[in-house]
């Protein structure tokens, strides 16, 4: 096989190649030109040439991760990166109580006619952005007028004191 030169350097993608390494050989025998890369995300592996030339390799396949991530994620918002975060959750939670007939605490919600404002119903973007993080791992999601809908001017991440004093009377048996 004939030395390859002056492609140490080269940038494909993500991907700059190193260093010449040992040709791989192809299951029909044939062998083919092989180099040692470095990726932007600083894996470094062996790739054929011809991949490279051809664009067929453009990352060490960090590129091909990130794309399914984005694909799956759908706000993006994790708790330490494996899990939703309390705001999600909260957000969740809120959104099945007012529209979830299932839901046990239904009847106390969406059961009285209380919605949830279209601005946060499909998008916990939304939701985030006018709340904000939890103040502590105490606060919970609290309406101020307990007959209004979840909307940005009736809600408030309340402590549990806030939330004693802002509850509806108990029904009288």
């Amino acid at each position: 096989m004939r030395r390859i030169t002056g492609i140490v350097g080269n940038r494909y993608g993500r991907l700059v190649i190193t260093s010449e390494a040992p040709p791989v050989i192809e299951r029909s025998g044939r062998e083919r030109a092989a180099f040692e890369v470095h990726c932007d995300c600083g894996t470094v592996k062996v790739i054929r040439l011809n991949t490279l030339r051809s664009g067929k390799s453009q990352s060490c396949g960090c590129a091909a991760v990130e794309r399914f991530r984005q694909r799956v994620t759908t706000h993006g918002d994790r708790a330490g990166g494996s899990r939703p975060s309390v705001e999600y959750h909260s957000w969740c939670a809120m959104k099945q109580r007012c529209t979830n007939q299932n839901v046990e605490k239904w009847p106390g919600y969406g059961g009285r006619g209380i919605k949830v404002c279209d601005r946060w119903l499909n998008s916990f973007e939304n939701f985030l952005s006018d709340m904000g993080r939890k103040p502590s791992p105490t606060h919970t999601l609290d309406r101020r007028d307990n007959d209004g809908h979840y909307e940005p001017d009736n809600c408030r991440w309340a402590s549990p004191v806030e939330q004693a004093r802002n509850r509806r009377p108990r029904k009288k048996k």
